[in-house]
């Protein structure tokens, strides 16, 4: 540590060789959708780096760093939630041909598509809220009648049905800016 305080780049080197696996760990444990995880590793090795005068050594410095990396992580997914989107660049090939079938016909998908659509349903639904994710669950895939919801989450109907619309309305709108983004 006094080697790296000092300015010894090799030093800095060693221990950033000796903290890249608890960080990688920890990185891959919360990782945010936007972020690569190299990013969000180099990100937090620069906060470690600077802050290096600031480790007392009361605790090991594998936890000081455990915290950091854990509070970076939490602070990106914390901006993701801020500002939700989904980028097309976020889907796979099969997502992206299940969106280019849905709006270039009007015909069922392939059978083969299923597993790619709902891999896309579940990516959208990531951008409700979770009352609002549990309500198109149960309403849409789990095919519930709203009296069932009712039941199941107590809800007066009028809140079922304004939510689900809202919901709905929140979808559309995130599909309608991925294929804005498409078409650029």
């Amino acid at each position: 540590m006094a080697r790296v305080r000092q300015g010894d780049e090799a030093a800095a080197r060693e221990l950033l060789n000796h903290l890249y696996p608890l960080v990688i760990s920890v990185v891959r444990g919360h990782l945010p959708r936007r972020t690569g995880e190299e990013d969000l590793a180099q990100a937090i090795f620069v906060k470690v780096f600077s802050k290096l005068n600031q480790f007392s050594g009361a605790v090991p410095l594998e936890h000081w760093v455990s915290r950091i990396a854990v509070n970076t992580c939490l602070n990106a997914l914390q901006a993701e939630k801020i500002r939700p989107e989904m980028r097309w660049a976020d889907m796979s090939e099969e997502e992206e041909h299940v969106i280019q079938s849905l709006v270039s016909t009007t015909d069922d998908l392939e059978p083969g598509q299923s597993l790619a659509s709902r891999d896309l349903v579940d990516k959208l639904l990531e951008y409700l809220n979770p009352n609002d994710r549990l309500l198109m669950n149960l309403l849409h895939m789990q095919g519930q009648s709203v009296e069932e919801i009712r039941q199941i989450t107590g809800w007066n109907v009028s809140l079922i049905k304004v939510r689900a619309f809202r919901a709905r309305l929140k979808l559309k709108k995130q599909l309608v800016k991925l294929m804005k983004e498409k078409g650029k």
